[in-house]
């Protein structure tokens, strides 16, 4: 993959997490227009790219994979509050123990999304990660901030957060490799782990982000934008 992808893998990440220093205030709408777009983008991406790839195999396991990657994603947001599509809730965790739960949970859940980017051209995956990470991070940030952590360490772990994609595409260029193991026999299948992450993501994004499911215009059209965006790059591939 080129370098520049690996450069906006982390930056997105890690500009979307700083720009909190900016940008505060747990309401703010500009935020909630990403979200929809992002949320789109995610859905229409995993339609028409994802989900077709991953079955291009004839693997049949590759549906519970999929099951298996939305159930997943429900279990981990036990543990983050829901900071993946966005949310800022100020979390019930003891102060002391907060950093570590959403950490380990978050930054998982970014390695799982980076290792199928190892596997031929995956640009359509590479920008719906980019996307939905800007506001997960400033999500993330809002909530460290909140629980009264320092400038310092609100940084480190976004920085820490913003190194997870990229280090799942470098693990899993190491197993394609040979390196430690052989990748080709479980792409469609770790493909699979992740489309069901992005259904359970982007579908929590396109029905919450209203405030109670009213009629917005300016989230249809970031929503639109969203899917037209992801249909132009299907349409200019086939």
């Amino acid at each position: 993959m080129a370098s520049w992808k690996i450069i906006l893998l982390f930056f997105s990440a890690f500009c979307g997490g700083t720009s909190v220093f900016f940008f505060r205030g747990d309401n703010h709408k500009t935020l909630k227009l990403v979200l929809s777009f992002s949320g789109a983008y995610l859905f229409a991406i995993t339609v028409l790219h994802l989900i077709p790839d991953a079955y291009h195999g004839n693997d049949n396991w590759v549906g519970v994979f999929i099951l298996g990657g939305f159930l997943f994603q429900i279990v981990l947001e036990q543990f983050s509050d829901g900071i993946e599509h966005g949310h800022m809730h100020k979390p019930k965790h003891d102060l002391v123990v907060f950093p570590l739960g959403i950490m380990v949970s978050l930054c998982l859940h970014a390695f799982l999304e980076g290792m199928p980017l190892a596997q031929g051209n995956q640009d359509q995956l590479v920008y719906g990660i980019a996307l939905h990470h800007i506001p997960a991070a400033f999500a993330l940030a809002t909530v460290l901030l909140t629980n009264r952590q320092s400038k310092r360490n609100t940084i480190i772990f976004v920085t820490l957060f913003a190194v997870m994609a990229p280090a799942g595409y470098f693990f899993s260029t190491a197993l394609s490799n040979g390196d430690i193991g052989n990748l080709q026999h479980y792409f469609n299948r770790i493909m699979g782990v992740v489309i069901g992450i992005f259904l359970h993501i982007s579908t929590t994004i396109l029905f919450e982000s209203s405030a109670d499911h009213r009629f917005n215009l300016r989230k249809m059209i970031a929503v639109l934008l969203g899917v037209a965006i992801a249909l132009a790059g299907f349409v200019g591939e086939l």
